[in-house]
């Protein structure tokens, strides 16, 4: 408990598990069993109760948020690279948009976003977690990501398990377009204050961008940056075609 409510600043160096050590692979796991287990459990539920659910979901997500802001407010290490600029912070905002915009088209389409952008992202972090390396596993910080990132997992499934959304990849003008809209802002933000919203700024040790950058090099790194995002997007879009098929 002496590490639970630091945050990474006040923790020893080295104290971390990092990538693909047994501690992180079993968190993998164990979030991706619990979400499978409740989207299975949820999906036999009446229509009534999965709306609910539905509904509940981004708003806790947003307590939640607020809560850890508090939290870093009250060690004292709230900062400018905490701000929800991260894909997967912004996803608590397409959730709720998804959930509770007042036009069904606008409803469909933030909730596609969330299943084919979102849900994906949240996967790679997860499998990259840019926090293994700074937090102990019995760790607020560390515990919070895991159960946000399980979320941001859960809601999209539960999307697409109820028929809320129906993925096509005709559609991938909707993921496209709200990119182009979200990225150069946070491009210039991150520009401008030097952080790495993103990861538009530089890749993340071990990850897939650090071989875009080993590919394409950082002159041309949010080129080749650009090229795995719609790789990604066109890769869920088949994948779920394939899925829809078999069902």
């Amino acid at each position: 408990m002496d590490y639970f409510w630091k945050q990474q600043d006040d923790l020893p160096a080295g104290i971390g598990y990092g990538l693909f050590s047994i501690e992180h692979i079993i968190s993998i796991v164990v979030v991706l069993a619990l979400v499978v287990l409740a989207a299975v459990l949820i999906n036999h539920f009446s229509e009534d109760k999965k709306e609910r659910i539905n509904k509940t979901i981004p708003v806790a997500m947003l307590i939640l948020e607020v809560f850890k802001d508090l939290y870093l407010l009250r060690v004292g290490h709230f900062g400018i690279g905490y701000l929800p600029l991260h894909i997967c912070s912004i996803g608590i905002f397409v959730f709720l948009v998804s959930e509770y915009a007042p036009f069904a088209k606008i409803k469909e389409i933030f909730g596609e976003i969330a299943y084919i952008l979102i849900m994906p992202a949240s996967l790679c972090a997860l499998m990259f977690p840019d926090w293994a390396d700074l937090y102990p596993v019995w760790n607020f910080m560390n515990l919070y990501s895991y159960l946000w990132h399980g979320l941001l997992i859960l809601y999209p499934i539960l999307l697409k398990l109820e028929g809320e959304i129906k993925p096509d990849l005709r559609h991938i003008h909707y993921e496209i377009i709200f990119l182009m809209i979200v990225v150069p802002p946070i491009l210039l933000f991150d520009k401008k204050f030097g952080c790495n919203y993103f990861f538009v700024n530089w890749p993340l040790k071990g990850t897939p961008l650090a071989l875009i950058e080993y590919i394409f090099g950082m002159k041309y790194y949010i080129v080749g940056y650009g090229v795995l995002a719609l790789a990604v997007l066109i890769m869920m879009y088949v994948v779920t075609g394939i899925i829809n098929k078999q069902n």
